[in-house]
């Protein structure tokens, strides 16, 4: 099997259904060791509660899956890390000014979506999906997106990202147990879209808006409005005033 230079195994597939399913194949079966999978092209690729993700050959789709330590309520910081991770990994291609984190998961390229993130907790596992739009910005959606390929000539193969990723990924999960949240959510600040302004949060239920001041010490989006704040744990951000 091959192996990063960490000793994650990778396994890198011509096509598959999706690599998040197949991290939950695997996760029935029992896995050992913590495991990329990588696929060139998927056929039923999708994203957070359920949305299908576009994927074009040279673009990265890749799940990690991996029996994480430390307590399960805190797994859902580990959507910092990855976003870390992966902003770290676009600043070997390009000036670091050009990349923001957007709340919960998005990785932002000039303002336009390029790259998103889904936590799917498998019991005794956890199976982090990523997409990155490498060479293909998909079209039609209700937000801008773009491409690694817009900025440089030399894009990266999703297997070479893929070991870039996974270097900068395992730097910041250890600093996360070693010291906790407190850096992590720090250093996701430094990046952050949007603090400070108006925002929308849409939620399953009701939509809220309001200042965003930051995150709480678990995470959670700190919002402000005149009727106080409210911390919220889930939900989609959308800047600025909305009809």
């Amino acid at each position: 099997m091959a192996r990063l230079p960490s000793g994650t195994a990778i396994e890198l597939y011509e096509s598959l259904d999706s690599t998040s399913l197949e991290a939950k194949r695997r996760a029935e079966r029992g896995v050992a060791e913590p495991r990329w999978i990588v696929a060139l092209a998927q056929t039923a690729g999708y994203g957070r509660r359920g949305r299908q993700w576009e994927q074009s050959i040279g673009d990265f789709a890749g799940t990690l899956l991996f029996a994480p330590e430390g307590a399960s309520d805190n797994l859902g910081q580990l959507s910092f890390i990855v976003a870390l991770a992966l902003a770290q990994s676009l600043d070997e291609y390009l000036h670091e000014d050009q990349i923001r984190l957007k709340w919960p998961n998005d990785v932002m390229l000039n303002g336009a979506k390029c790259a998103g993130i889904l936590l799917e907790n498998l019991g005794q596992y956890l199976a982090i999906g990523i997409g990155v739009n490498l060479v293909n910005a998909p079209k039609g959606l209700a937000y801008p997106t773009t491409r690694l390929l817009d900025f440089i000539k030399d894009v990266p193969t999703p297997d070479s990202f893929c070991a870039r990723l996974d270097h900068h990924f395992w730097a910041l999960y250890r600093i996360w147990r070693q010291a906790g949240f407190g850096e992590i959510k720090e250093r996701w600040l430094e990046r952050a879209i949007g603090i400070g302004t108006e925002i929308t949060v849409r939620l399953p239920n009701e939509t809220l808006s309001g200042i965003f001041e930051g995150l709480d010490d678990s995470g959670a989006l700190i919002l402000r409005s005149d009727l106080g704040k409210r911390m919220i744990t889930a939900g989609e951000v959308f800047f600025g005033p909305q009809p």
